[in-house]
């Protein structure tokens, strides 16, 4: 058993040394990002093909964001040393500030620099929810937009 945790704590520690690097950008004047870190149940690193898929109870965690699903797959490329893409699945949940988005399945594009929420997305912010067939959050823009849109925003009147 002792054998078995220190081979998955060793496969962990080289997923997430390769995955935080990958995520830096080419030296500039871009700042660097910070490295994604991974936990989970269990975890099938595929090197051959640039995948790494964790299951079970699947928390990924940059400086400002984090995602939780069942599922997650993480393709990256090997050459570049780059996430291209995160594939969640199943109760996904991403928490961004005071902004939570909830949908069955999301997919992360690095390159777009957006999360595609789709199964039943919404997003609530204080007491206010968005819900629709698609959600699309741009990350750099701090934007959203949402496709078959319905919105429930809370009339709230301060007292003085």
């Amino acid at each position: 058993m002792m054998s078995k945790l220190f081979f998955i704590i060793n496969v962990l520690s080289a997923l997430v040394l390769m995955i935080g690097p990958a995520l830096a950008q080419d030296a500039g004047d871009k700042p660097e990002k910070a490295p994604i870190v991974i936990t989970s149940e269990t975890l099938t690193a595929d090197s051959k093909n640039g995948t790494a898929i964790f299951e079970g109870s699947v928390v990924a965690r940059t400086d400002d964001i984090t995602m939780y699903s069942n599922r997650m797959t993480v393709y990256y490329d090997n050459t570049r040393k780059k996430v291209r893409k995160i594939h969640a699945l199943g109760d996904v949940k991403v928490n961004k500030e005071e902004r939570a988005l909830f949908s069955d399945e999301a997919v992360y594009l690095e390159e777009e620099g957006k999360i595609i929420f789709t199964g039943s997305p919404r997003a609530v912010e204080g007491g206010n929810l968005i819900s629709g067939k698609q959600i699309i959050f741009y990350l750099k823009d701090d934007r959203a937009v949402v496709e078959g849109s319905r919105v429930v925003l809370q009339n709230k009147q301060e007292l003085d």
